[in-house]
């Protein structure tokens, strides 16, 4: 149980969350904005600028979830909002082809190693989907490894030891997700080399594909090591199975081509959603061109959309990629990112807190952990009560972290260095609160 908190969220925000509880199973359209892993209740958000979330009760909260990633240049960065005017003018839907999705299509291609071929999709969850069909129908084979605490959207067949959105709420696996759904789904723990030697031995030849985040970010931000992203590169590639990277996440976030271009491993296919859509629901999956002519209708592998490739959304997509391609921001959000970084540890550190401030690029966690976190099991011993009394007391210093011990937080372009001091400055406070 974690502890009922003190601050007071703010009249409106209760009213409409008693509203919204009456009309939405519990009262949200995602789980995750469900506090249901810090206690209290929800606040509703009226509109965000930059670096900043405004609620409807009028509060300033500076943001440091951006939309769970897609914000790295902030939020309503003008020439976004102005690219999502003008497409919307020229109407919001065609179900035909138009030159903007080749235009993006283009740049993801450009940036992303792996990706030869691309498929426009409408979210993350649809991507891995599609890539696992993909993945299995190019192979002809059916069985499918994923890590325990990496979460690859709502698809059956991954929602199995799913990190945050399900160890958050205690569902490790999902009522109506049948055990025929998952009985090809391989488990293997994270970051553990001999577990993958030994599955591919057990299973050789029958293994479709491997999927993970190259930098967890749903059991907190924990990296794969180099020797694993190793061992799965040369260990895919010789018994034939595809390895995929989800790049949800990372993709456009620890680089321009994402956590493959900057450590220098280059999977067989690649998942994107987030970022890719500069705010806007889209998201794609490609990766080598013979793979991608397996889909329809090149190949025999089903996959559509009505909404694939939506002209508002591409609009979103392409001026941001395009902005992060010509003003590049990666040194500067390794730059506050390691700002950030080490005052949260010194803050926690001069407090006497067992913690672990875990960071890739402009992704982060603090963990309540006296151990560094290599995969679910480590993560797993944080103290999720302290996490709950530390997000409440950010939020009543005006700072909005993610309301889970097992996301990572994210940084984006217009997190200026004062604004990184005023969050230590808070966390320092809040820290000191934590022993009383």
């Amino acid at each position: 149980m974690v502890t009922t908190p003190d601050y007071s969220i703010g009249e409106k925000s209760a009213v409409a969350f008693e509203r919204a509880r009456k009309l939405m199973p519990g009262g949200v359209n995602s789980p995750a904005r469900a506090f249901g892993a810090v206690g209290g209740t929800p606040l509703f958000i009226e509109h965000a600028e930059g670096p900043y979330l405004f609620d409807i009760d009028g509060r300033r909260l500076i943001d440091y979830i951006g939309s769970w990633g897609p914000m790295i240049l902030g939020h309503a960065h003008p020439e976004v909002i102005e690219a999502i005017v003008k497409a919307a003018e020229r109407g919001t839907s065609y179900g035909a082809p138009t030159e903007a999705e080749s235009e993006l299509a283009e740049q993801i291609i450009a940036a992303v190693p792996s990706v030869e071929k691309v498929r426009l999709v409408n979210s993350g969850t649809e991507a891995t989907m599609s890539a696992i069909r993909v993945a299995r129908g190019a192979t002809g084979r059916d069985k499918v490894i994923k890590f325990a605490g990496n979460y690859h959207g709502h698809v059956d067949s991954l929602l199995v030891a799913a990190g945050s959105s399900a160890a958050t709420l205690g569902v490790p696996d999902s009522p109506g997700v049948t055990s025929g759904a998952v009985g090809d789904t391989i488990v293997l723990e994270y970051n553990d080399c001999e577990g993958i030697r030994n599955a591919f031995s057990e299973y050789t030849g029958q293994i479709a594909a491997v999927i993970l985040e190259p930098v967890v970010g749903n059991m907190g931000c924990v990296p794969a090591t180099a020797e694993f992203m190793k061992v799965l590169r040369e260990t895919t590639a010789a018994d034939g199975a595809i390895l995929i990277f989800d790049e949800v996440m990372t993709g456009f976030r620890l680089s321009l081509g994402g956590a493959q271009q900057r450590y220098g491993v280059t999977p067989d296919m690649t998942t994107l959603g987030k970022i890719v859509g500069g705010g806007m629901p889209l998201g794609a999956y490609g990766g080598r061109g013979d793979i991608m002519d397996q889909v329809l209708p090149a190949g025999k592998v089903f996959q559509a959309g009505t909404l694939s490739g939506n002209p508002v959304a591409v609009a979103a997509g392409s001026t941001t990629l395009r902005l992060l391609r010509d003003d590049s921001p990666y040194d500067y959000l390794e730059l506050i990112g390691e700002r950030l970084e080490n005052g949260l540890a010194r803050a926690a550190a001069g407090a006497g807190i067992d913690h672990q401030v875990q960071r890739v690029g402009s992704m982060m966690t603090l963990f309540f952990n006296p151990d560094p976190v290599n995969n679910w099991t480590d993560a797993d011993r944080s103290d999720r009560d302290k996490y709950a009394r530390y997000f409440w007391g950010m939020i009543g210093e005006g700072v909005y972290l993610p309301c889970s011990q097992f996301e990572a937080l994210f940084l984006s372009r217009t997190h200026s260095e004062a604004i990184i001091e005023e969050t230590i400055s808070a966390a320092e406070k809040v820290f000191q609160s934590l022993l009383d």
